[in-house]
């Protein structure tokens, strides 16, 4: 049987990895009909600005604002590509927002995630959202490498 996927969410952070997750997507959803869609989503983790001493509300302003340019920008690409593209930004634990929420609350029937950039230690240190989001997440998922 044959599966079809018709909202794709990709996570967005603006690597490498994140953009050719975008890319696979964009062709994806354009295999799957005029009714697939795509959204895009960052998560701002809130947990690591707080422990920024320097912590003020402009701080999260700047970051939700980088994170809204970045976002109309890949929109922007996806659209030029005959995509329905959504975008969103999320505030919390990535792991946690991206494995759960955010597919439940776009009724996602598939995640393509790029793969983790982080080196070994990174990994071991604080792990990969990635990793986290293959192994719990009920939903679909496609890990892309970069192009």
């Amino acid at each position: 049987m044959t599966q079809f996927y018709h909202d794709i969410l990709v996570p967005m952070d603006g690597s490498k990895e994140s953009e050719a997750a975008l890319h696979r997507a964009i062709t994806l959803a354009k295999a799957n009909g005029d009714d697939a869609k795509i959204t895009l989503a960052n998560v701002i983790d809130t947990r690591a600005i707080q422990n920024i001493a320097a912590f003020d509300n402009s701080m999260i302003d700047t970051v939700t604002e980088d994170a809204r340019k970045m976002l109309e920008g890949y929109k922007s690409q996806a659209e030029k590509a005959g995509v329905t593209v959504d975008y969103r930004i999320d505030y919390g634990s990535p792991k946690a927002l991206l494995a759960h929420d955010i597919p439940d609350e776009i009724h996602a029937d598939l995640i393509v995630i790029g793969a983790t950039g982080l080196n070994a230690v990174e990994r071991l240190v604080v792990g990969s959202v990635t990793s986290y989001v293959t192994r719990i997440t009920k939903v679909d998922v496609l890990v892309v490498r970069e192009m």
